[in-house]
């Protein structure tokens, strides 16, 4: 596996690889990598010729309030996991190599697709994803990209971009990674004190409780969204953020009678970690 810490040097790969007539996935991650993003990998690896992990903490995407600077950066153990996951390369750009000119060029999915849920907490966040995303994607020219379900509303944003900018690029989502107790995993996972830790688990169960509701036959909105507010509240450690549900694909505002493919979306905070967890309903 090669480290490529150079614009031109992965341009260089690239144009290689194409040439070769080589198949190219793209993993972009921020690093502090963990099983969730190995499985993004593995799965990058098993589909394509070449498998490339941008590991980048990219500033546009963090508010003025937000754990930028405390966002954890490993590179060595990254690139540990990424190759052991099959990639063939990992770009870790600096910040100047993405981002050359302090006037920025912006690419911007605009409504309410990027205005609900984080986006409402969030309101520069969306805009930074699919900047950096957009330079990931010229850089690598990627057949294919992966991303994970446990990020919902970045994905249901990249799939409007890449739409709409007709990027030739299919993306794909995996299913959400969790521990042996149903925690997602998650890079801020270890932000968490060991309380915190066990209290995030409501998040899961919550979840999993209201998928039971629909299966048994529940369908009103406001039920299964109560269902799950009642039992995060119950736990005395959760701050909720949101709790919320749209129709997939597109986000979009969800009637009284739950049909077709929702998400139902949660973020709460445990101390002063923040963490976003959901469950698809009606995709059985």
């Amino acid at each position: 596996m090669i480290l490529c810490q150079n614009v031109a040097e992965l341009k260089n790969s690239v144009a290689k690889f194409k040439q070769e007539g080589k198949s190219i996935g793209l993993v972009p991650t921020m690093g502090a990598l963990h099983e969730g993003h190995a499985s993004l990998i593995k799965a990058s690896h098993a589909e394509n010729d070449i498998t490339i992990v941008s590991v980048f903490v990219n500033p546009t995407q963090f508010g003025p309030n937000e754990d930028y600077a405390a966002y954890p950066r490993t590179l060595e153990k990254d690139c540990t996991v990424a190759q052991q996951a099959g990639a063939d390369i990992v770009f870790a750009p600096k910040k100047e190599d993405l981002y050359p000119h302090e006037d920025m060029t912006w690419v911007e999915v605009t409504g309410d697709i990027t205005k609900v849920l984080c986006g409402r907490s969030r309101p520069i966040h969306f805009r930074g994803v699919t900047t950096v995303i957009t330079k990931l994607f010229n850089l690598a020219q990627p057949d294919r990209a992966y991303f994970g379900l446990k990020d919902a509303q970045q994905t249901q944003v990249l799939q409007r971009m890449v739409e709409d900018l007709f990027f030739n690029v299919e993306l794909r989502i995996m299913p959400i990674v969790r521990e042996a107790d149903g925690l997602a995993k998650s890079s801020r996972n270890v932000y968490l004190s060991p309380q915190e830790r066990k209290a995030a688990l409501i998040l899961s169960k919550s979840l999993k409780y209201a998928h039971d509701l629909y299966m048994q036959g529940e369908r009103n909105a406001a039920v299964l969204l109560q269902a799950v507010t009642k039992m995060i509240e119950s736990e005395p450690l959760s701050n909720i953020d949101y709790i919320e549900m749209y129709r997939l694909p597109g986000l979009l505002p969800v009637d009284e009678t739950v049909s077709g493919k929702v998400l139902l979306a949660v973020a709460v905070k445990f101390g002063t970690t923040r963490l976003i967890d959901n469950v698809v309903l009606g995709d059985e």
